[in-house]
């Protein structure tokens, strides 16, 4: 792992972005990794702007916003064009697959069904945060899996741990 990682969710009110931001900083601290996460979301309660912000580090952490993102993850098109442009040359991006992106990006991308496995596989909007989980577990390996989906599982609502562990083994099985 780099000495610092900057890591910023992005996507609209409702899609649980805030939660899976606290979840990494969980996992990461579990694993005795620093981490500190921030967040902002629109006044709405669904479908306004909403961001979570997690910055890990061997290392002290001596600011806790993130500056320049080494992953981007966007949910929305809005949020892709809102915060493109805080993504590292060599960074790398995670969008879903509904997002128009620049041709010529100087990053990696990864263009994936994080909806459509969240709203018509799986029949619950609510998880997409966890879906996008399981694909970072696997681009960044940060924390390790067992961490990862431990701090999953002690945060989501009590009955929901089957569909939250399928979602986040369905976003982890993207990249396999």
């Amino acid at each position: 792992m780099a000495k610092k990682y900057e890591i910023r969710l992005s996507g609209s009110g409702g899609q649980g972005l805030i939660l899976a931001g606290i979840i990494l900083a969980d996992a990461s601290l579990s694993q005795g990794i620093n981490a500190v996460q921030s967040q902002s979301y629109g006044p709405e309660a669904r479908g306004g702007a909403s961001k979570a912000e997690v910055i890990i580090s061997q290392e002290e952490i001596h600011y806790p916003k993130v500056q320049a993102c080494d992953l981007l993850l966007c949910l929305t098109q809005k949020s892709y064009d809102q915060y493109i442009a805080s993504l590292k040359n060599d960074g790398i991006l995670v969008v879903d697959e509904s997002i128009t992106i620049q041709d010529d990006a100087p990053y990696t991308v990864y263009k994936l069904p994080i909806l459509d496995i969240a709203y018509k596989e799986m029949k619950k909007p609510m998880v997409a945060n966890i879906v996008s989980l399981g694909i970072i577990s696997k681009i960044v390996k940060i924390v390790d899996d067992e961490h990862l989906l431990g701090a999953v599982l002690k945060r989501v609502p009590p009955g929901t741990t089957e569909i939250n562990k399928t979602a986040y083994y369905k976003g982890a099985s993207l990249l396999q």
